[in-house]
């Protein structure tokens, strides 16, 4: 999962560097106290956010998942800092790694949905259906939840061939041969939810501007503050997926051949293995960027937080907005909430 240097036929293939034990540990350092502090308050504040919108029970469920993928991160910098008893690693590749990613995974998925959520509010608001209500947006929480988590627990399961004499092995080195193959076939789901969802982020957020400009030039003659919001906004959302996803999403699937062949020269393993490190480090980031999308996509988020800490929310276009005689679609599209 986080870790592996043994190919699939046993050979040893070192990748330890002051690279891999120093820099990456010291990365997710920094990683680990700004998104634990972030998503904690997120998490505070989103606890006194009522659940009126399927929007928000979405981001609330993005927030646990950010939360709890920030707790593994000791684990790992422990481990890869090679200052713990190797007994952690094996901790961390049949546990920690794999809450990692399952919760990796339900972010995604959720962002995903968010994005389905405003495309038919915004660009179809008369189609109206029971897929906007609350408690669907609550059912299907627990369904995206229960799915991930059933696909991720076998890779805890089949980490099973554990000895004292291999507890420094790499992740890959301790699963059986099952494991190693329902791996791989995680992986390829995995990646696959995420360019499904990538590619319907973008369709979505596209026809969503494209709403949002045409409903301007209808009810105003200067769109400019629409249209900067609007793209801040949107801009946001693709900015996060782009830099913490695309890239890991990229080197992910020849990595884990890497893994599970024994095609893969030892150089080759290294610069794939070091591909996946590094861009496994934009992934972990994430969770110090999805509270900005907070702040900028959920007005009652923001209401709340400026509240909480006892400040006055300025007055913005808006507010202005929701206070005119306009219609309900406009201000749906320029709150994009």
């Amino acid at each position: 999962m986080f870790n592996s240097s043994t190919n699939s036929s046993g050979h040893n293939c070192s990748h330890s560097t002051v690279i891999t034990t120093t820099v990456i540990p010291l990365l997710y350092c920094f990683i680990f106290l700004a998104g634990l502090s972030l998503n904690a308050v997120a998490a505070w504040v989103f606890l006194y956010v009522s659940s009126t919108k399927s929007f928000i029970v979405y981001l609330k469920n993005i927030a646990v998942a950010d939360l709890l993928m920030s707790l593994t991160f000791p684990f790992k910098i422990l481990a890869d800092s090679e200052i713990a008893p190797p007994e952690l690693n094996l901790f961390v590749c049949r546990y920690s790694a794999v809450v990692f990613y399952m919760n990796m995974y339900i972010g995604i998925t959720f962002f995903g949905l968010t994005g389905f959520d405003r495309y038919y509010k915004i660009v179809k608001p008369l189609f109206t259906s029971f897929v906007h209500t609350v408690n669907y947006s609550k059912v299907v929480s627990i369904i995206i939840w229960l799915l991930l988590m059933i696909m991720s627990f076998p890779n805890m399961i089949l980490t099973n061939e554990i000895t004292k004499d291999n507890y420094s092995r790499k992740c890959i080195g301790l699963k059986s041969e099952l494991g190693r193959q329902w791996h791989k076939a995680t992986t390829y789901i995995c990646t696959a939810i995420f360019w499904v969802v990538f590619f319907l982020l973008i369709v979505f957020y596209t026809s969503i501007s494209k709403k949002i400009y045409s409903s301007y030039k209808k009810f105003r003659r200067n769109s400019e503050v629409a249209k900067r919001k609007t793209s801040r906004n949107i801009f946001t959302i693709m900015f996060v997926f782009v830099v913490c996803f695309v890239p890991y999403h990229l080197c992910r699937t020849p990595y884990t051949l890497s893994q599970t062949s024994s095609q893969f020269t030892c150089q080759s393993q290294k610069l794939l293995y070091y591909a996946k490190e590094f861009t496994l480090v934009l992934s972990a980031a994430n969770v110090c960027l999805d509270p900005i999308i907070y702040f900028f996509l959920c007005l009652p988020f923001r209401e709340k937080l400026y509240q909480k800490l006892h400040l006055k929310l300025k007055a913005s276009s808006e507010v202005e907005i929701s206070k005119s005689r306009r219609s309900n679609t406009l201000r749906e599209s320029i709150n994009i909430v």
